[in-house]
């Protein structure tokens, strides 16, 4: 990402100045003061960090911009020596007194504070004034040399005055980060014992309405569960933006964990894809949205794979067998907008069926010669009769070549006697090779 956002320095990260990394939901700053030691503007604001933190290194760094994330407390920019701008607007900062850790910052002149709950504390401004002698501009208004010399005076009440009210501050956030903690407890344990259908929705028990045709239960009950489904949703949404709630860290990560899901429960298409054994045919359905015109969807099915391209977005799926393109059939229906995908086998697609062994007596051997032979012998087949009831001890003496007939007589005085007539065999026709001599 750091690389990406580089491109006005030919993507070189080592030697870059400027860096802007708003609004990429990051929840830690990392590896910067490590990759940009060069850095002297860094932006970040409206992220979700919640800490200032690995930022030491950069020495030439001058101005950081952390608007809109939710730090609470300022800490760890000792180490940034040209720190000239601060802004931490629209944080949670509750902890005033933090403030005086940018005492190291020497070269500190302006600092924006403005959206956090310490502003609001009575003497805020006064403290602020009176801590940073080396500000000039405090929430874009300039410090003048009157408001310092009067911040000065009577400091010691202040800071006590401060301090009182950062002490019942931070009870009340201790009470909202408990009820927080709970709340998510009580979401986990109430999404364990739901108990959805198979898309993971909730629907109405089918089994206490009221009797229909069978022909058309089907479409009934798919019909009223996309109906029901639709109408919990908005009514879950509606609720969610509409509860009054604490303005806290956990409730902007809430907020944002809850439009990542509704995000990615758009772009999640759920399918399913099964084989007609009966029709020979491959068939996917595929849920697109129900409320989405057709115009926008392409199909594309080849022999090995099918394609649907949905906004853009492309589904794609290689297929368990060979299809035949041209028969194929797109079809999408009107009570949910699913699209189903009819592809029927090729001709001559083989079906993996299982296989049954015939009984050891009738099995089949076949001698193979060395690797050498059978490289010289290539296509050349050579097929030869076993004796069924002596396999467990084959020996050359139990096998009996098949000659052709312009071979003349076969000498036998050197073979083993053929069996019993009442054993089976097989016999193939033996072709022989002019390199290679005969069998005696």
């Amino acid at each position: 990402m750091v690389r990406r956002r580089s491109e006005h320095n030919d993507c070189e990260i080592s030697s870059l100045e400027e860096v802007s990394l708003h609004q990429q939901d990051i929840e830690r700053i990392q590896h910067l003061d490590r990759w940009c030691r060069d850095l002297r503007i860094l932006y970040l604001q409206n992220n979700l960090i919640p800490r200032i933190e690995n930022v030491g290194r950069l020495k030439k760094l001058e101005y950081l911009n952390l608007a809109l994330n939710n730090i609470e407390v300022i800490e760890n920019l000792e180490g940034c020596e040209s720190l000239q701008k601060l802004d931490l607007t629209v944080n949670f900062v509750g902890r005033l007194s933090s403030v005086e850790s940018l005492k190291h910052n020497v070269h500190l002149r302006e600092l924006f504070l403005v959206g956090n709950p310490c502003t609001e504390f009575q003497g805020y401004r006064q403290y602020v004034v009176s801590s940073l002698p080396q500000l000039k501009w405090l929430d874009g208004t300039e410090i003048s040399r009157s408001e310092r010399i009067g911040a000065s005076q009577g400091l010691e009440e202040t800071r006590r005055r401060v301090w009182e009210q950062e002490k019942e501050y931070l009870k009340r956030r201790a009470r909202e980060r408990e009820e927080a903690q709970r709340k998510e407890a009580g979401e986990e344990k109430g999404n364990k014992e739901r108990k959805p259908g198979f898309d993971g929705r909730w629907y109405t028990d089918i089994n206490n309405t009221a009797p229909v045709l069978e022909e058309n239960k089907e479409n009934q009950d798919a019909e009223g569960n996309v109906v029901n489904s639709d109408l919990d949703d908005a009514r879950r949404e509606k609720e969610f933006w509409e509860t009054p709630c604490s303005f806290t860290p956990e409730s902007r990560v809430e907020a944002h964990r809850h439009l990542e899901e509704k995000k990615k429960a758009k772009e999640k298409l759920d399918f399913s894809l099964t084989e007609d054994e009966e029709n020979n045919t491959i068939v996917l359905d595929l849920g697109v949205y129900r409320h989405m015109d057709t115009s926008l969807i392409g199909v594309d099915v080849q022999p090995t794979y099918a394609r649907v391209t949905v906004k853009g977005k492309i589904f794609q799926m290689v297929l368990p067998a060979e299809v035949k393109p041209d028969s194929s059939t797109a079809q999408r229906s009107q009570t949910t907008g699913h699209l189903v995908l009819t592809m029927p086998r090729a001709e001559g697609e083989i079906k993996v069926t299982k296989s049954v062994l015939p009984p050891p007596r009738a099995r089949q051997s076949r001698c193979s010669d060395s690797p050498e032979d059978n490289k010289r012998r290539a296509g050349v087949p050579e097929w030869l009769e076993v004796d069924p009831s002596r396999r467990t001890a084959l020996d050359l003496g139990d096998i009996v070549p098949r000659r052709s007939a312009n071979e003349g007589p076969l000498d036998t005085s050197r073979m083993a006697p053929p069996p019993p007539p009442e054993h089976s065999r097989f016999s193939h026709d033996f072709v022989d090779d002019p390199d290679v001599p005969p069998l005696v």
